[in-house]
């Protein structure tokens, strides 16, 4: 299958390189987001009608509060994939965050191995719920945040570029859809400090925070 033989030799070069140490069993760098970056993932999508379309008032707060423990907490991440993958005719915000799931899937992984396999799923998954809402600044923020976090040798930040020019056209047009100034504020916060925009860019981004 072509997609077991990527992940394989992505993984002969995760090995070639060092950036495993399997002897020593320590975690490797990549995909290690802090928690403020991940609450903030986490806490993005449920502002939207469309989301809350799915999942009733109660539903939203305890499913927010779950996944930011779900960032320690691997059966939790798992049981809450579950429950939002049994959701019918599922928008593009739960789909974007089931693929950020996947991606926290990857970090609590040990095997190396299923680690590549689960970003190569989040960034399909996410890739899918960016095609059905391809206006949606969350969905673009949390892509360019998973790709963000992966090193580029892997070969799955093919994205950022785009992501990032889509979320900065947001900024220039004023246009946040129904996020709250927080939230503004705080994604307008990390494009600036991942490095990654230009100095054009970044004059915009700052008068948000």
């Amino acid at each position: 299958m072509p997609d077991r033989h990527s992940n394989a030799s992505r993984f002969k070069r995760l090995l070639a390189v060092g950036a495993i140490d399997l002897a020593s069993g320590l975690l490797p760098l990549w995909l290690q987001m802090n928690k403020r970056i991940l609450f903030l993932l986490f806490s993005v999508l449920f502002v939207f009608k469309s989301a809350q379309g799915q999942l009733s008032g109660k539903e939203i707060t305890v499913l927010k509060s779950d996944m930011v423990k779900a960032v320690e907490n691997s059966r939790l991440t798992d049981s809450l994939f579950s429950r939002l993958d049994r959701l019918p005719n599922k928008t593009a915000l739960i789909t974007g965050y089931l693929g950020t799931l996947e991606a926290l899937k990857a970090k609590h992984a040990w095997n190396p191995y299923n680690k590549i396999k689960y970003v190569s799923r989040s960034l399909k998954t996410m890739k899918k719920a960016i095609a059905m809402d391809k206006e949606n600044m969350e969905i673009r923020f949390m892509r360019f945040s998973i790709e963000h976090f992966t090193p580029s040798f892997l070969g799955f930040s093919k994205d950022l570029d785009v992501d990032r020019k889509e979320i900065v056209k947001h900024y220039q047009n004023h246009n946040f859809g129904l996020a709250d100034e927080t939230l503004v504020k705080n994604v307008a916060k990390f494009m600036v400090e991942c490095k990654r925009c230009t100095a054009e860019e970044v004059k915009v981004l700052k008068k948000y925070y």
